[in-house]
C-alpha cells in the first residue's frame, strides 16, 4: 500500500480551536491535545487521462456488498463530488483495499469508466486526520448520511469538500458537536444551492432585523412571522448569528437546531435520517 504525499491533499493552517462553551451532554473525554485543524489546499485541476481519473482526494461515505468479493463504494471527492465505484475484490481477506476504504480517513483515489457506476483502479491512504471516537463518530456518520441523501452524483462541490474536512477535524478535536453540525448543515444547504440568504427578507430583500420574529420558507427564505404560521419561529438575531457562525447565544443554538431540522426535512421530502435519531437520543442534538 503506497502512502502518497499529504501535501497533495491538504496543508496545515493556523486555525484556532473554537472557544465556545462545550455542550455538557457531549462526550469530550476522547479529545486529544493536538495542533489546530487542517484545511484543503486547492489545486488547479484534477489529473485525468481520457476517462481515467488519478490521485483524486476523497473520503468514503458509504459502501455495500457487490457480488461475492466486491464492494460498491460511495466517495466524496474534491473535484467530482459524490461518485459511485465498484471496488473489485475489496472483500477478499488479503485485499489491500480492505484497510484503505475506511470512513473518515482521507484517501487518494483513481477510477475509470464513463457510466454512473465506474471502476476503482487504486486507493491509497493519505493520513493526517485523527480518528473519530464515541459521540464524534456518530456525528461523522450523520454527516455521511446527509451527503449520500442530499448530494446528486457527479455534481462537484469543492467548497463543501473543504467544509467536510474542517468538520471532521473539529469533531476530532472535541469541539461542541451541536455547533459543529449546525455549521455543516448550513454550509451543505448553501453550497448545494437550496438555501436562500438567511440575512435578507424574501419579500423586500431588506436585511433581517435582530428584534423581529421570522419564519424561513425553504424555497424563498425569511419573512416576518404571522400568527397562523406553523413553521418554527426564529429571531432575526439568530439568522444573523448563523450567517456569522456565532453560536455563543443559547437562544441561537436552540432556534438554529429547530430551523435546520425543518429545512433539512423539506429537502429530504420527509425521509428519516437514521443517525439523527440516535444522536437525538444520546445528546439532544
Amino acid at each position: 500500500m503506497e502512502v502518497r504525499d499529504r501535501e497533495d491533499f491538504y496543508v496545515v493552517t493556523a486555525e484556532p480551536v473554537s472557544t465556545l462553551v462545550p455542550d455538557p451532554e457531549a462526550d469530550t473525554k476522547s479529545a486529544v491535545a493536538i495542533p489546530p485543524p487542517q484545511q484543503i489546499r486547492k489545486r488547479t485541476a484534477p489529473r485525468t487521462i481520457g476517462t481515467r481519473v488519478t490521485a483524486q482526494p476523497a473520503f468514503v461515505l458509504h459502501s455495500y456488498p457487490y457480488k461475492e468479493t466486491s464492494l460498491i463504494v460511495e466517495l466524496l471527492t474534491r473535484d467530482f463530488g459524490r461518485v459511485a465505484l465498484i471496488a473489485k475484490g475489496a472483500k477478499r481477506p488479503h485485499s489491500q483495499l480492505r484497510g484503505v476504504l475506511q470512513t473518515f480517513q482521507p484517501v487518494s483515489a483513481g477510477w475509470t469508466g464513463k457510466n454512473e457506476l465506474r471502476t476503482l483502479t487504486d486507493a491509497d491512504w493519505v493520513g493526517g486526520l485523527l480518528p473519530l471516537e464515541k459521540t464524534a463518530l456518530l456525528c461523522g456518520f450523520y454527516l455521511n448520511e446527509l451527503l449520500v441523501k442530499l448530494l446528486a452524483r457527479d455534481d462537484a462541490h469543492p467548497k463543501l469538500f473543504q467544509h467536510y474536512v474542517a468538520t471532521l477535524n473539529q469533531l476530532a478535536h472535541g469541539e461542541p458537536p451541536p455547533i459543529v453540525l449546525r455549521k455543516f448543515e448550513t454550509a451543505l444547504l448553501k453550497e448545494t444551492g437550496v438555501a436562500a440568504d438567511l440575512t435578507r427578507c424574501a419579500d423586500t430583500r431588506r436585511k433581517v432585523l435582530a428584534n423581529v420574529q421570522y419564519v424561513v420558507d425553504p424555497e424563498r427564505g425569511p419573512r416576518p412571522a404571522r400568527d397562523d404560521d406553523s413553521a418554527p419561529r426564529v429571531a432575526g438575531r439568530t439568522l444573523l448569528d448563523m450567517e456569522r457562525e456565532d453560536y455563543r447565544d443559547p437562544a441561537t443554538q436552540a432556534q438554529s437546531k429547530g430551523l435546520m431540522r425543518y429545512l433539512l426535512a423539506h429537502q429530504l421530502n420527509g425521509a428519516p435520517l437514521n443517525t439523527r435519531q440516535i444522536l437525538i437520543d444520546l445528546m439532544q442534538l
